[in-house]
């Protein structure tokens, strides 16, 4: 038997809606400095990580090479 939707379920769904609007509201969005400040460390981080990585594979390749070249 098929269960037919009722006004009440219906109402639920616009009260989730509503919950998150009023969630949204207490969001308290960084302004344009912090903004900048926190894009700027992200990508400087992701460098330094980028190279640390690319060091580490030089390393171990050539560490690889120099075992299987003996």
């Amino acid at each position: 038997m098929v269960k037919m939707g009722n006004s009440a379920e219906k109402k639920a769904g616009t009260g989730f809606f509503t919950g998150v609007r009023a969630e949204f509201k207490k969001i308290i969005w960084p302004d344009k400095k912090a903004t900048l400040r926190q894009s700027v460390a992200v990508v400087v981080i992701s460098v330094a990580v980028g190279v640390i990585i690319a060091l580490l594979d030089y390393v171990a390749k050539n560490g690889v090479n120099f075992i299987t070249s003996i």
